[in-house]
This record gives C-alpha cells, structure tokens and sequence, in this order.
C-alpha cells in the first residue's frame, strides 16, 4: 500500500530554501554593480525570480502538515539541489557566460556538489559577479544546504532531524546539541570564522580582496572554483601554503572542530578516522615529495621546498577532494599522478566538505576485513571491528561493505556510459572519479590544465547526475528509487 506524500510540505520548503538562495544571490548583484559591470541587470532579475518563486512556493504549502517524514526529508534533499542549480544556472546563462542550458546547469551543479570541475575555457574574461556567485555557490553547498536551513526551517514550524540525517549522510552522524538546528548554526559559526580568518590571512599575504573572497569561499567547500586559468600556480609559497593547510582543515569533520573551539579537544586528538586522514596526507606528501625531488636530480634547497609543496599542496587538493592545482601533474612520473588518483577515491573525513569515500569507512574495511582473518585462524572467537575503542555494529559495517559495493557499480556504470558518448578509457575512467567524488581535477585531457567545455553534451547530464550521487553519498538519491521507501 502506498503513502501519500506531503506536497504542500515538500513544496513549503523548497520555496524557503529559494528564498535564502536568492539571498545570496543578492550578494554577486551587488558586487556587479559596484564593478559597473554589465551584468548587473541579469543579476537583479535572477534574483527577483528566484525570491517571487520561493515566496509562490512558501505560500502555496501555508496550510501543510508540519510534520517532516523520512520521505519528505529524502525528497527535500535531493531535490533543493536541482531546484537551486536551476534557479542558480540563470545568472550563467541570461549574461552570456554560457552559450547552452547544458553548460549553464553542469557549471552550477559543479558548484553546489563543491566538484569544480568547469566548462568556462576562460575562467579571467569572467565578470567578478559570475566568480563571485561561482564561488559562493561552493560555499553554500559545502557545508550542505539542508545543514544551513536546517537552523532557519524550524522558524516556519518545520522540524530538521529528517532532513539532517539525509544530509549528513555517512557511517554516522553527530549532535552537538539536544536541539539539531542549535547544531548547524554551531557548524556554520566555525564555517564562517573559517572562511573569514583565511580571507584575512590571504589579504595580509598579498593577494587581491576580490581574489581572497573567492578562493576562501571555495577553499572552505573544499570545492576548487578558482578565478585564474592556472588555478594557484602563479601565487606565492605563502599563499599557496596557507590555502593548503586550510584544504587539510576543512577536511576533518566539523563536529570534531567544533569541540575544540568548545574547548573540548580531546575528541579530535583521539579520533581513529583523523588519524588515518592526516597520517595519509603525511605518507603520500612524503612518498610524492620525495619522488619529485629525485626525479628532479639537480639537488638544492628551494628544489627541496618546491617538491615538499607541491607534493603536500596536491595530496591534500587530492584527497579533499577540493581540486585546486599548483602545478600541471600530468607532466609528472605516472606513478606520482596514479597516487593523486587513488587519493581521489578516498576524500578526507566524514562530517566534512570533502567528497570521495571517507577514511572511516577504508578503515572499518580494512579493519574487518584484518579480524575476518584471525576469525579464520580462531573460528570460535568473538572479534569485533573497533573505531574509537567502541564496536562497529553489524549494521554499519554491511551498510560500508553495500555502500563500496553500490560506489564501485556506479563508477563502471557511469565509465561504460562515458565511452559510449566517445570518450576515451582514461579520460572515463578519470572524469567518473572526479564526477563522484566531488574532485573537479581528473587525469589525461581533462587534468588540472583541462575544462569540460568540450565534453560532450550527453556525458555533462550523466556527469551532472553522478556529482549529485556523490555529494548525497548514492543512498539518498538512490532510495528515492526504491519502491520500498512508498510503501508501509
């Protein structure tokens, strides 16, 4: 027997979310016309469009059921992030930036995933407004939009819990307060103070304001959206530095964060999944350093520090998944770029706004998988699998084993679909890792020089699709597939 859906809910908070994208949409508009630039105009109707159909959508679901279902929670989320590309592909496409509502929706899909992968060929002929709004599209998506309104829903009488949990997808999620919206307002608290204090950092290293805003923004998202075609190549060892360590911090779950500005920071000194996340930094900055400076042969201090930072700036773009470049990989030893791929497979932590599979659950596989072995040599023994001192439920480690499972089908799916529409192995092989995990940088000609503005036009709508299944973590796009979940 199947439920009825609560339309009017569903449609109440989509038009609240509209409302608080239009918000920061305002911000680009601004920026715009302060530049005196062109698009201004375009930017002000975007704006008014996006804030007429929030307001339409707030009224239409007035009289709704306050009550937020599982349903409800998994249709709201995966949703708001088609329903904000489309309204947020308008500024892209009614200025000119894009020629196609194709490349108009992949590039702002590429933001709110926090991918950064981009089809602009030509990232500086841009107006500051359309960086800005790229930027601040990352920056909105990073954290997650359901985690943001989840602090402003309940205002309206909409609880967040539903919501929450389908956002925060993952092995498991944290509450730092008995009231969920009291803790994403102290996740986007420490977001903002973030992004505030590499803005300032950025600027007093000598980097332009406008130019601060927008790396900080994408930094923070761990997205990768820059406003130069070489990415950070051409900026100081400080700030690439700098933006660096900022990539490593956004890549620790932000719950643990949280507890050290708290004062509490013991549960991050102690956490299993953050040292298995910087001790892999620690190892692959060592490994790729170390190979660049010997392939390099000259010895010499400043090649010294040349190797340590562009091998510990891309490992921590790789497995950030933020994709920023301070140099062209392809050009190195393919053992060192086959590394900054596996790296893309893994992301950073859960909890943060990496993409990629999260070290929690590769440590709970190869945790398993190391007691399975002793259970072989002592079939009577009770071993359980331990993160953090505490047994991993069955139930978890089958919902990692599904979740792999699921990850690796996607990924062969999406390859075999790719070199149907003319791609090379490689290049599929690449830009479906790059696709799933929320990278942006892939390998071959869409590496860190490359854009997607030759893709073809059917893999940008499997590519679109598949960023989406990554940044919800396949179970909450997938589930909404499953007739089990419109059933009692």
């Amino acid at each position: 027997m199947t439920r009825t859906v609560n339309t009017r809910l569903i449609v109440k908070a989509l038009g609240i979310l509209l409302v608080v994208e239009a918000f920061f949409m305002s911000i680009p508009t601004l920026v715009s016309w302060f530049y005196g630039e062109p698009d201004t105009q375009v930017f002000l109707w975007s704006t008014l469009i996006t804030l007429v159909a929030g307001v339409i959508g707030r009224l239409c679901g007035i009289r709704a059921d306050r009550r937020v279902g599982e349903r409800e929670g998994y249709l709201i989320v995966a949703l708001v992030w088609f329903v904000f590309s489309l309204f947020g592909m308008l500024p892209f496409y009614l200025s000119g930036a894009v020629n196609t509502i194709t490349d108009a929706f992949f590039e702002t899909m590429a933001g709110f995933t926090t991918t950064g992968a981009t089809i602009l060929p030509d990232v500086e002929a841009m107006t500051h407004g359309i960086l800005l709004w790229r930027a601040l599209a990352q920056w909105l998506g990073g954290l997650g939009i359901v985690v943001l309104c989840v602090a402003i829903l309940p205002i309206f009488g909409l609880g967040g819990m539903q919501l929450y949990a389908a956002e925060v997808t993952g092995v498991s999620y944290e509450k730092l307060s008995p009231r969920i919206a009291d803790t994403a307002k102290l996740m986007w608290i420490l977001y903002i103070l973030l992004t505030g204090t590499e803005i300032l950092l950025l600027w007093l290293e000598g980097m332009d304001i406008f130019d601060c805003v927008c790396h900080s923004l994408s930094t923070i998202a761990t997205g990768g959206f820059s406003t130069k075609n070489m990415s950070l190549m051409n900026y100081s060892p400080a700030i690439q530095y700098t933006v660096a360590v900022f990539m490593l911090l956004s890549g620790i779950n932000f719950t643990l964060l949280v507890m050290v500005f708290m004062r509490k920071p013991k549960r991050l000194l102690h956490d299993e999944e953050t040292h298995w996340y910087l001790g892999a930094v620690g190892l692959f900055t060592v490994i790729i350093s170390a190979g660049l400076f010997a392939f390099n042969r000259a010895f010499s201090w400043a090649g010294a520090e040349e190797a340590f930072r562009h091998g510990f700036f891309m490992v921590t773009a790789a497995i950030t998944s933020t994709g920023y470049a301070v140099t062209d990989y392809m050009q190195w030893h393919v053992v060192l770029w086959v590394i900054l791929f596996f790296l893309m497979f893994t992301g950073a932590s859960s909890g943060s706004t990496s993409g990629g599979i999260k070290w929690v659950r590769l440590a709970i596989i190869v945790k398993n998988s190391h007691a399975e072995f002793k259970r072989r040599i002592h079939p009577n023994a009770i071993i359980p699998v331990k993160m953090n001192r505490k047994p991993v439920p069955q139930q978890t480690i089958n919902n990692v084993v599904a979740f792999m499972i699921i990850y690796v089908l996607v990924i062969i799916i999406t390859v075999v679909a790719f070199c149907a529409c003319g791609l090379g192995f490689d290049e599929a092989i690449g830009t479906t890792v790059s696709a799933i995990g929320n990278v942006g940088i892939s390998i071959g000609s869409y590496g860190p020089m490359g854009t997607y503005a030759d893709f073809p036009t059917a893999a940008k709508w499997i590519m679109t699709f598949v960023m989406l299944i990554g940044r919800l973590e396949i179970f909450t796009v997938l589930l909404l597939f499953s007739p089990t979940l419109w059933k009692k």
